[in-house]
């Protein structure tokens, strides 16, 4: 397994917590995409760097490790500027990739339908062209992210009209499925319609197999899921269709969420959201944050929503010290008073579950019964299932 080192910048508005979090992360997505981390470099600044992200001496420390240490990847928390990109590379001799480039990879490795590969490759090629401008016009000395598929060494083309050639052509290769995919949904009349939403990781996968009583594919890694599955479902004798979408994530890179615009409409002409949160996650209510700030961005953020929170089995609360002089946290509330604070503040209806030991599975279907039925009621009134 190739071996990466981790830079960040810290805001001095985040805490020490918040940083160790989002590393955490980072490092997540660096093991899906086959990267062993061996260390950590931080350094707090108002803004990074315009030349180099970090001030030159945080970078001389990184140059001294990656070179002690034979590191293959430098891996940035940020999205880098091509010029910051050549910089650091020429500077530390060390490959390096930035957070969108790495979860652009890891979007190329997960990807199985030419449809998911076709999206991919697009988001690939939008990211790649403005890093051509002042390095070699031939894209095999392009260096790709780890393991890159798609545009990389292997290709050949020699300049940038053809790299914009390439994403006219797969451009209209999406919007012929995209139209191939409107008239499929079309032709699933009114029924209501439910997607899953959250971020990556936090267990749609397996609440869809749940429900649905279907085998969607599901493992804890980030962005196991990219092709949306649409499956029916009957709750006693209301019938629905659920979805499982693609999960977001902090900083979800502009290419992905352009070239994922049809996979993003199934959310966007869904009549209920179910929000499925990791509640055993440190950072839960930014990851909550996340995904209402995404769902704003593609259209979606005033739909009906149920928020679900899983993973209660592998929730831990910590002891407060009443003497510390640090504030009470929510990781120092017991779950019955989390369940009890969210009842209270969400405008929407919540329930806590846990899809793996199939803790409240009962109770939350008997929820979308009557989230759907009233729906269903109204779409269909003189359809008489409901008497």
């Amino acid at each position: 397994m190739d071996t990466g080192v981790l830079a960040a910048v810290i805001r001095d508005k985040d805490s020490e917590r918040t940083a160790t979090e989002y590393l955490d992360e980072l490092e997540f997505l660096a093991l899906t995409a086959g990267v062993t981390t061996l260390r950590r470099f931080t350094q707090r600044l108002d803004h990074p760097n315009t030349r180099f992200y970090f001030g030159t001496g945080k970078l001389e420390e990184i140059k001294q490790y990656v070179q002690e240490h034979e590191v293959d990847y430098i891996i940035f928390d940020d999205e880098l500027t091509p010029s910051q990109m050549r910089n650091i590379e020429k500077e530390t001799k060390v490959n390096v990739i930035d957070r969108t480039g790495l979860i652009l990879d890891i979007f190329a490795q997960r990807a199985a339908t030419a449809y998911a590969k076709t999206q991919v490759e697009l988001a690939q090629y939008q990211y790649l062209y403005p890093r051509l401008t002042g390095m070699w016009t031939h894209l095999e000395r392009q260096r790709g992210g780890i393991n890159m598929r798609g545009p990389g060494e292997s290709q050949l083309e020699t300049d940038r009209r053809i790299v914009l050639d390439k994403i006219t052509r797969l451009k209209e290769q999406l919007r012929k499925i995209d139209r191939q995919m409107e008239s499929q949904r079309g032709n699933r009349g009114s029924m209501v319609r439910i997607s899953l939403v959250g971020y990556t990781n936090v267990g749609k996968s397996t609440l869809m197999n749940l429900l649905a009583k279907s085998n969607v594919f599901a493992e804890n890694k980030l962005f196991a899921t990219l092709d949306t599955t649409v499956r029916k479902v009957v709750i006693e004798n209301v019938p629905f269709l659920l979805s499982d979408t693609v999960g977001f994530i902090r900083k979800l890179p502009t290419q992905l969420i352009e070239s994922f615009k049809s996979t993003l409409d199934e959310v966007r002409q869904s009549d209920i959201l179910m929000h499925v949160v990791d509640i055993s996650h440190p950072g839960f209510e930014d990851q909550i944050a996340t995904v209402e700030r995404t769902l704003r961005d593609i259209g979606a953020g005033d739909k009906p929503c149920l928020m679900v929170f899983n993973k209660i089995d592998a929730y831990q609360h910590e002891e407060y010290d009443e003497f510390s002089l640090d504030e009470k946290s929510l990781r120092n509330y017991t779950l019955e008073e989390m369940k009890s604070m969210w009842i209270a503040k969400e405008h929407t209806p919540c329930i806590f579950i846990s899809a793996k030991e199939k803790i409240g599975i009962e109770k939350l279907r008997n929820d979308i019964y009557k989230m759907v039925s009233e729906i269903h009621a109204g779409r269909y009134p003189f359809n008489n299932f409901l008497w």
